[in-house]
């Protein structure tokens, strides 16, 4: 009995850290994770720079296998620590977490699989997974609140451009290829921001008729993305009130967004921390 309660309690502080940021160790479990994220991504786009590749193959293939080996002792940690694994193995930041592990596993059995590098890519998408953590840093004065809650949006929504432009620049360098002038990912990259933000310097075009169609759509969404209403922001700046909500996550369904004095679940009803 004593060690079915001290089990229950080791997973109840791993689920703490974990998913949540209300203490110190969660909120350095997360900065370490975005620091890992990033570091991923840095490895997938030095990868497709021949000249570097070719020079620091040992190192580039070691530090993948690092992050890959730490991002599956994640995976692993999230699933113990949860009373039901299925509400979080397939969610969406959990079908993103297992897509971006598996890649390098992959690659053991298909040799020269190209597109294993958009899977990786995906690890990107798991910042939104952080960035929460924006909307709960402030005091009590209910101007800064809006404020502070106007930041993240505009944060977060860079994050999602720079985040689409790294994605739409991997698919293009994909289709195109070197032979059309998209040599490597960060220049792919590139010629997204340029095309998105409808600057359109000409230098890198596509010449494949998929290319084409693919840069249509980024045209289309650059109109988008320039016209998203700034009223949203300007909105948040003059409420009066804000809803007072944490990081706190159900152990049993993953559930977020609690009010602060919530003591338990919304969803199913599982007593929080």
């Amino acid at each position: 009995m004593e060690n079915k309660k001290e089990t229950k309690g080791w997973k109840s502080r791993l689920h703490e850290i974990i998913y949540e940021a209300d203490t110190k160790e969660g909120k350095l479990f997360d900065v370490v994770l975005l620091f890992l994220i990033l570091a991923s991504i840095v490895v997938v786009m030095l990868e497709s720079v021949n000249s570097f590749s070719s020079r620091y193959t040992d190192y580039l293939n070691i530090a993948e296998w690092i992050i890959t080996i730490l991002f599956t002792i994640e995976y692993i940690a999230r699933i113990i620590s949860i009373k039901k694994p299925s509400e979080y193995i397939f969610s969406f930041y959990g079908i993103v977490d297992f897509l971006s592990t598996i890649p390098k596993y992959l690659a053991i059995i298909f040799t020269g699989g190209s597109a294993l590098v958009a899977l990786r890519a995906l690890r990107l998408m798991r910042v939104f997974r952080i960035l929460k953590l924006a909307r709960f840093i402030g005091a009590s004065n209910t101007l800064i609140k809006a404020l502070k809650a106007s930041r993240a949006k505009i944060f977060v929504f860079l994050i999602f451009v720079v985040i689409l432009c790294i994605i739409l620049g991997t698919v293009m360098y994909m289709v195109e290829g070197g032979e059309n002038g998209f040599t490597s990912i960060p220049l792919s990259v590139y010629w997204a921001i340029v095309t998105m933000t409808t600057v359109g310097y000409g230098d890198i075009a596509p010449h494949t008729p998929f290319g084409q169609f693919i840069a249509s759509i980024v045209m289309i969404l650059g109109y988008a993305i320039i016209a998203i209403p700034t009223g949203v922001v300007a909105s948040e700046m003059t409420k009066s009130e804000h809803i007072h909500t944490n990081t706190q996550s159900c152990p049993s369904c993953s559930a977020e967004g609690h009010y602060d004095d919530a003591e338990f679940c919304f969803e199913c009803g599982e007593k929080l921390h």
